[in-house]
């Protein structure tokens, strides 16, 4: 054992949450402005794909609900407010901007919620925390980018809201090593479950059919 993670375990930290019997499926802004490499905001995340996908394909085959995230803005940014002039690279998200567009390895089928934000959290200013708990939900499994960003600012919502977040190691990602396992470290550490894709399939595999 390392002397941080000793340091961690001294204090109590990093104690499993587990997840429910009613999860959904959280897609966060895995959009083409993180996959291709002329944006500004590209990650170099292509890795993170494959597994995001294999989740996808045991959540729609276990029947749980699954909702992505996209960020838009008014073409002039308005809405954005502070965080659109700290980030001047979130303007690839003003209008209907291609890049702004869902990455076709997880595309949304018809019957998937869609939200749209303009901020970090995938339940700030929007409506999700009243319909996850409208369908019962009690676990979000956290797919997405970034890591240290979007991904980690919904999975510290979503147990702040009272639902057990799940982050999917191996799909999320961010634009360099160090913030993206920092983060993942701390979710793990105080907020969330962190667990690799195949451990989520097959947790999916189990769930009781309604």
């Amino acid at each position: 054992m390392s002397e941080l993670d000793a340091n961690y375990a001294a204090a109590g930290f990093h104690a499993a949450l587990d997840p429910g019997t009613r999860p959904a499926l959280l897609l966060v802004d895995m959009v083409r402005a993180y996959l291709e490499p002329e944006s500004p905001l590209y990650a170099a995340v292509e890795s993170t794909l494959a597994p995001a996908a294999a989740v996808l394909a045991a959540a729609r085959a276990a029947g749980i609900p699954v909702v992505y995230t996209q960020v838009r803005y008014a073409e002039d940014g308005r809405d954005g407010g502070i965080f659109f002039r700290k980030v001047p690279a979130l303007a690839v998200f003003a209008g209907d901007h291609d890049l702004g567009r869902i990455a076709p390895e997880v595309a949304p089928e018809p019957g998937d919620t869609i939200v749209v934000k303009q901020y970090a959290s995938a339940f700030f200013g929007t409506s999700l925390s009243s319909t996850l708990t409208a369908l019962r939900i009690d676990t979000v499994i956290v797919m997405g980018y970034s890591t240290s960003g979007c991904v980690r600012a919904s999975a510290v919502d979503a147990l702040q809201f009272g639902f057990i977040p799940l982050v999917v190691r191996d799909a999320v990602g961010d634009r360099h090593p160090d913030p993206h396992h920092a983060n993942l470290f701390d979710l793990a550490a105080k907020y969330a479950d962190v667990w690799q894709s195949h451990r989520v399939v097959d947790y999916l595999s189990t769930l009781p059919k309604e």
